[in-house]
């Protein structure tokens, strides 16, 4: 009998009844798209990612952004729903940037939003779809 033994992979992770790999490319606006974002307040807008990222046992992988929009690289497990992620990374640093730069970001009447509704999601990594496809074309069917 011939045993392979898998070999470790930062990228993967397990948990008691699951191995997985889950990442996902994200993209924010502001709702107003004049720019209100400096190198300080990414920096900022940085460090609270990593603490609602903590919160949700996520790993934030990458982060950078420009003045009108922000990019995120997360590694999430298989437990957390990635809309209510995004709206834990909104709605956290929304109302902290609002207090912490308030000559930047505007105080928005209540019921408004800081960042615009529409966001930006793909998941990212692993094969390409064409070779995961061929893969399970390749399965040796039991006859």
């Amino acid at each position: 009998m011939h045993v392979t033994y898998w070999a470790p992979n930062p990228n993967v992770r397990r948990g008691r009844t699951v191995v997985h790999t889950f990442h996902a490319h994200l993209v924010f606006t502001p709702k107003c798209r004049r720019g209100p974002f400096t190198d300080e307040i990414l920096t900022r807008r940085e460090e609270i990612t990593w603490a609602v990222c903590a919160d949700f046992e996520t790993e934030l992988v990458e982060f950078n952004g420009e003045r009108d929009h922000v990019h995120l690289l997360v590694h999430y497990p298989p437990k957390v729903a990635i809309s209510r992620l995004v709206g834990s990374l909104k709605g956290v640093s929304s109302r902290r940037l609002r207090q912490e730069f308030p000559g930047h970001i505007p105080q928005v009447p209540v019921g408004d939003h800081f960042w615009s509704p529409s966001d930006f999601a793909a998941s990212c990594g692993g094969a390409p779809l064409g070779i995961i496809k061929k893969c399970i074309e390749n399965q040796k069917r039991p006859g």
